[in-house]
């Protein structure tokens, strides 16, 4: 992609789990030899079920924990490998919007002193400029300025996530990790995040990681999409072509059960016959071959590379050419 603002390769990550007391060091991976790229304002998402790596992505971009292998260059900068005294200038370009808000948010402070936190760790601006900045995002964001003396518990979940957006936009990031951050919220509500979200992107050309398991939320907000199975992205494309002409047995499942709102219309429905492996003891070649229709010899064996099958659309798996 031109002008990207995040490029990913390789990444992996594992981590080390609880053995017995004479037991050798036993490791699980989260995240297996991941590699994407962001363009500039543009929403890349990561898509897949529960503990199939998408969250442990976002934080390792974040620096939240660090890899294990792999590279990950934000604005230019390699951060992968980066000291934590290097990683300031990645704090100030990458910000992170998380499912639940209430959690992020200190209890003790007020909400001009949790949108302004930022400005004061990253800049050098007065008190009197810092509260100036936080007044004009909450405006931003569709709160106001009577809202700055609150504290976060006098708000509703909806208004919660825009104070974590004002907090996450106020140093003008580059891009902005979304972790789920609708899903906790009424339908209702999800949707004007949503219309937020994109409207700030056209505003100040953000770039959005936006991770989530709700097929219609993605079709909303992306222009591209990664399918995740297993700590792998098994299918990476274009939106719309992902939701045309999904190639990989498992996104053909995911876009098969997004429900449709007319009843007149029938959809072709995919079942997956049995449960997602566990990540400390998986399949052999093709993480996917216990759950596949297609799954042959060849899908237990190997390992299947990643190909780019057009311009729009890359496919990991044997049947597909």
């Amino acid at each position: 992609m031109p002008n990207s603002i995040l490029k990913v390769e390789n990444l992996k990550k594992s981590f080390q789990i609880a053995g017995g007391l004479f037991q050798q060091k036993q490791y699980v991976n989260a995240v297996i030899d991941v590699s994407f790229e962001i363009e500039e304002g543009t929403t890349f998402s990561l898509v897949g079920e529960s503990g199939c790596g998408k969250s442990t992505t976002g934080r390792l971009i974040t620096r939240l924990i660090a890899p294990t292998n792999g590279s990950i260059v934000v604005d230019g900068q390699e951060v992968a490998t980066a000291k934590p005294s290097e990683l300031k200038h990645l704090r100030q370009t990458v910000q992170m919007i998380f499912q639940d808000p209430y959690a992020s948010l200190n209890p003790r402070m007020k909400v001009k002193e949790l949108v302004g936190e930022p400005l004061e760790i990253h800049t050098k601006l007065s008190k009197a400029e810092r509260e100036k900045l936080v007044l004009e995002m909450l405006e931003v964001v569709g709160l106001n300025a009577e809202h700055a003396d609150r504290y976060a518990h006098e708000f509703s979940g909806g208004q919660r996530q825009r104070l974590g957006i004002a907090r996450a936009l106020i140093t003008k990031p580059k891009l902005i990790i979304a972790d789920e951050p609708v899903s906790a919220l009424d339908v209702s509500i999800q949707s004007q995040i949503l219309n937020l979200l994109k409207q700030l992107q056209q505003d100040y050309k953000i770039s959005y990681l936006f991770i989530s398991h709700d097929l219609s939320v993605v079709e909303h907000i992306s222009h591209y999409i990664g399918v995740m199975y297993l700590g792998s992205i098994v299918e990476i494309g274009r939106k719309e072509t992902i939701f045309n002409n999904p190639k990989h047995p498992y996104t053909q499942a995911l876009i098969a059960s997004v429900p449709i709102a007319d009843p007149t219309l029938r959809k072709k429905k995919i079942v997956l016959t049995g449960d997602i492996p566990n990540p400390k003891n998986p399949p052999s070649g093709c993480t996917f071959h216990t759950r596949c229709p297609l799954a042959s010899d060849i899908c237990k064996q190997a390992i299947p590379e990643m190909k780019k099958i057009n311009e729009e659309q890359s496919v990991a798996c044997h049947f597909v050419h």
